[in-house]
């Protein structure tokens, strides 16, 4: 999955890609085949190159014997819609906890110098974080106020020491913002035709939004000219609440309004009434300045204006 295009590090480099056939793993492989890498897609699905389980050590060491590859990007998650309660995330949990560990072993076997880690901006931690912007200088793994949110942080954390410090592989993270765009909004909308998705009043909380291919661009910046040992925080430039990301969608798409609802009345949804209730803020400064990465969607709306208008006939 090759082509003739030039990028910005010289040379064409061999990557494999771990989650090549979640949302964003498709949004990656198209940018890295158009940027001019050579992209090979490992996972459980049968439309994968490299078919293996990233929890199964030996499988996963066995499925890459013999072959070579210059990068490695995990993207991989278990998450197939969005997740509701805390339970919904201990898979992808284990994915970044121990499939990370398994997915190095994999990069160091093939040879690979570069290792790319999709991290998110709830590293920082769950919770209000008021009106300070936040860098990526700032703690990332706090210890969770739960044990829940622990487990949640905790494999965030994990897969980041995991990612720099193994010695003869240059780690990377990207701590994306909440995904939107082709591919990941779509499951919003049937709900939002059957009034299904209630959402609650923001009441001035916010979060990091970031397209889909805007995030699949930033990987590409970081596997070309990314620094090795830094982390980079990836979300566009106009923070939004949940409930208002929610009914954005809807007015785009010419769909009834959401029922607003108070939050109180998520908490049987326990990981959803977790993000709900955060406000964080973060700055991109540093991606902007060191990967050469500017959003091409700069607000929700642009990004979902985008979406609308390709599916149109």
């Amino acid at each position: 999955m090759t082509t003739n295009q030039s990028n910005d590090s010289g040379h064409s480099r061999s990557i494999l890609l771990a989650g090549a056939g979640g949302v964003l793993g498709r949004h990656i492989t198209r940018a890295l085949t158009e940027a001019g890498h050579k992209v090979t897609g490992l996972g459980r699905g049968g439309r994968n190159d490299i078919r293996a389980d990233l929890t199964n050590r030996d499988a996963l060491l066995h499925a890459v014997d013999g072959h070579h590859f210059d990068t490695v990007i995990h993207a991989a998650t278990a998450l197939r819609k969005p997740p509701m309660r805390h339970r919904d995330m201990h898979a992808t949990n284990a994915l970044r906890i121990d499939g990370t560990a398994h997915l190095i072993e994999a990069a160091q076997a093939t040879g690979a110098r570069r290792f790319v880690a999709e991290s998110m901006v709830f590293g920082y931690g769950y919770g209000d974080h008021g009106d300070r912007v936040i860098v990526e200088d700032d703690p990332f793994g706090p210890r969770g106020r739960s044990p829940e949110l622990e487990r949640h942080i905790a494999a965030m954390r994990i897969k980041e020491q995991l990612a720099f410090g193994t010695t003869g592989l240059d780690g990377i993270a990207l701590r994306f913002g909440l995904f939107y765009g082709p591919g990941g909004t779509d499951a919003l909308l049937p709900m939002l035709r059957k009034r299904q998705l209630p959402v609650p009043a923001d009441h001035g909380r916010v979060l990091p939004w970031i397209e889909l291919t805007d995030a699949a661009r930033a990987v590409v910046a970081a596997v070309e000219r990314g620094r090795p040992g830094e982390a980079y925080n990836i979300a566009d430039r106009t923070p939004m609440g949940f409930g208002t990301h929610v009914r954005c969608v809807a007015e785009e798409f010419g769909l009834p309004k959401p029922l607003t609802v108070p939050l109180w009345l998520m908490r049987p949804m326990s990981y959803a009434h977790t993000v709900m209730s955060t406000t964080l803020r973060v700055s991109t400064a540093k991606a902007e300045r060191e990967l050469g990465w500017t959003p091409a969607h700069p607000a929700t709306r642009d990004g979902l204006a985008a979406m609308r208008a390709a599916a149109l006939p």
